[in-house]
């Protein structure tokens, strides 16, 4: 099948900008750009919006009533799943890892103001219990003549995948028309691996000179580097293309996950600020500051070379920012102890 027969709906603003970051391509010895997928606007915008044009229009073919996803707190995924479901007159209910706040901000809020039903889980016993879960609520709604359809955490799977295979053949279109080569990098945070998965695919069939480096911005029980291959394989077999990926063949970066997924790290938190001081882009805590500091961390090592040009997924997240209002303002604190 070819990628415009994959039934898809029409959800994001479409192409997204390539904008280059001239202060920090200076900065760092690299030609850098990014390409601005938190400007898809669909729901607040973001890089799942691709993978829900997919997915949408498998639910909505199958006569959904209710759609189930997963995340954290500040999923940027349970967020635009969400917008979607209310905006094709379907129910949202999000399982989300973690304990019932005592106050709904950042992508909670949007949550909340989309009308999804949250089920919070407690974090420890996230990882046995959400699949039971979500099938839970998936036989009630059976129960009541309503037709259920879980998302996976992250739109992770073969079709969602789909979404950054047709961003790359935007890119290579882009590209194209401005007359540009392609980069010789193309980078991406990791949380459940369908971007990184769509990527790699894309890149095969559109971009093949552009290596494909993943950020994790969590752990991962399977490494990323076998859950992304069987992925990528899936997806590359539904487009019928004849090509397959090893676990060594899927470059992942392990070492900026910080304390751990959904927590800031130190590294991530001056990524955010040298963005945004520097180039007046905002990142966030949980996936894009710690994916750019993945970025210049590999820079720093050398696994990036000088010299190299870099395109960054901006998978967009601004709001998960404003729960974290206190440790990105310490500075503030200090000075003002000081």
């Amino acid at each position: 099948m070819k990628l415009e027969d994959i039934p898809r709906l029409s959800l994001g603003f479409l192409p997204t900008p390539i904008e280059k970051m001239e202060r920090l391509s200076s900065e760092f010895g690299i030609s850098l750009s990014v390409k601005r997928d938190d400007f898809t606007g669909f729901g607040g915008g973001g890089n799942k919006v691709r993978k829900l044009e997919y997915l949408m229009a498998d639910a909505v073919a199958q006569g959904v009533n209710v759609l189930i996803t997963t995340g954290g707190h500040q999923s940027n995924h349970a967020r635009m799943t969400a917008a979607a479901a209310r905006k094709f007159g379907m129910k949202p209910i999000l399982v989300l890892r973690g304990n019932r706040p005592d106050l709904y901000q950042g992508n909670l809020l949007l949550d909340h103001l989309f009308g999804a039903e949250i089920d919070f889980l407690d974090p420890d016993a996230y990882f046995t219990e959400i699949n039971p879960r979500m099938d839970h609520h998936a036989a009630e709604a059976e129960a009541r003549g309503e037709k259920a359809y879980i998302i996976p955490l992250g739109g992770a799977s073969a079709l969602g995948a789909m979404g950054y295979v047709n961003a790359v053949k935007e890119l290579a279109e882009q590209y194209a028309a401005a007359g540009t080569a392609t980069p010789d990098y193309i980078v991406a945070p990791v949380g459940s691996g369908g971007t990184l998965a769509g990527l790699h695919v894309g890149c095969a069939m559109f971009m093949p000179k552009t290596e494909v480096i993943g950020i994790a911005v969590t752990g991962s029980a399977v490494p990323f580097s076998e859950r992304i291959a069987v992925m990528a394989n899936a997806a590359a077999e539904l487009l019928d293309y004849d090509r397959r990926w090893t676990a060594d063949e899927i470059r992942i970066e392990n070492d900026y996950i910080g304390p751990g997924y959904s927590i800031p790290s130190e590294a991530g938190n001056a990524a955010i600020k040298l963005a945004g001081n520097k180039e007046g882009v905002l990142l966030d805590p949980v996936y894009t500051g710690k994916a750019f500091a993945g970025i210049m961390g590999c820079v720093e090592a050398g696994s990036i070379a000088r010299g190299s040009s870099v395109l960054f997924i901006h998978c967009g997240g601004s709001p998960a920012l404003y729960p974290f209002a206190g440790q990105l303002t310490s500075d503030l604190t200090t000075a003002t102890a000081g």
